[in-house]
């Protein structure tokens, strides 16, 4: 704290009142504290100042999007193993901002977490866990791994649930097939888009640029797309969407405009929520069995509190659900 104080040229107290969150220091003051603080590396121990000597039996969880019924079901699948093996999941939601993921990382840090399951937030870099791998602190990436970070893994096979999903509208007879969700930085976008384009190149059939659109994972960009896609002279008879609940937009977008899905226009979603069989008509959908992804990553944490360093690259199996959102394109 006094290395701090003199880098950031304020007095130890003043870093203190800073780690307390204390609102009587300026922010511009506040400001230059944490920048020491990120510039030397320093982590504040609240065990230490709580006068715990053990580590704690917190695991930490951070999840960029608990608003997606995705995440909430893989949570409760960490959750489950965890209770099972006495270990606490601290959980987080960062809301897809590295800012706050950033915040909530530096605090989980400072309670001395065991370890820490994320869902990195889109836009993650090496450098934003650069003091968590250095640190030593063991660290599994669920869901989506980032560029050049050797750390264990926990995903679905995106790429061949994406092919075969685009083969099976294919099949049906499907010769305009939209994409719709997800930003081409994320690589859970870029390996299901990727898998969407093999279908069609190995069908022989042009990828459409305009028949890729891209958005946050939410219901409001499916129905956006849908009136997107409507609008354009030649438009798809079909979507592959990022997730099920850019499908579950784009559905009733379909329906306000009076059309059924299925019969005049087919949708794929991607994780097989519970919603989506419940959905009407019924989702069809890749299945990525959320629950094992949960207890898989989970697993991988405990191996490595207990000492194995060994990295573990889990990569789920995919299952394709056809119910019947997905039908025969209308003769034209």
């Amino acid at each position: 704290m006094i290395d701090i104080a003199e880098a950031a040229g304020v007095s130890k107290s003043t870093v203190s009142l800073v780690l307390q969150g204390s609102p009587l220091v300026k922010a511009d003051t506040r400001d230059k504290v944490l920048n020491a603080i990120d510039t030397l590396g320093y982590v504040y121990n609240r065990g230490a100042a709580s006068l715990r000597n053990a580590r704690t039996n917190l695991v930490g969880m951070v999840i960029n999007d608990l608003a997606n019924p995705f995440f909430a079901e893989l949570a409760v699948g960490i959750e489950r193993v965890f209770q099972t093996a006495g270990y606490i999941p601290f959980i987080a939601n960062t809301a897809e901002s590295p800012t706050r993921q950033a915040e909530v990382l530096r605090s989980m840090r400072e309670h001395d977490i065991a370890g820490l399951i994320l869902c990195p937030a889109r836009g993650t870099r090496q450098g934003d866990l650069d003091a968590i791998i250095t640190g030593g602190l063991p660290l599994v990436l669920a869901m989506r791994r980032v560029a050049g970070v050797k750390a264990s893994s926990v995903t679905p096979d995106n790429f061949r649930g994406a092919r075969r999903a685009t083969e099976y509208l294919l099949e049906l007879g499907h010769r305009r097939i939209a994409f719709i969700g997800g930003y081409a930085d994320m690589t859970a976008q870029t390996e299901r888009c990727g898998g969407y384009r093999a279908a069609l190149e190995a069908a022989g059939l042009p990828v459409d640029g305009t028949m890729v659109i891209e958005g946050p994972t939410t219901r409001e960009t499916g129905a956006a797309a849908i009136e997107q896609l409507l609008s354009l002279g030649a438009p798809p008879t079909a979507a592959l969407c990022f997730n099920d609940v850019v499908a579950l937009g784009a559905n009733d977008a379909l329906r306000r405009r009076g059309l059924a899905t299925g019969a005049d226009f087919s949708l794929v979603g991607f994780d097989d929520i519970r919603e989506a069989r419940h959905m009407w008509p019924p989702l069809t959908t890749v299945a990525v069995d959320t629950l094992s992804l949960g207890e898989k990553a989970a697993h991988a944490m405990l191996r490595m509190i207990h000492g194995d360093s060994r990295r573990d690259d889990y990569l789920g199996d995919v299952t394709l659900m056809m119910r019947d959102s997905a039908g025969h394109p209308k003769a034209v």
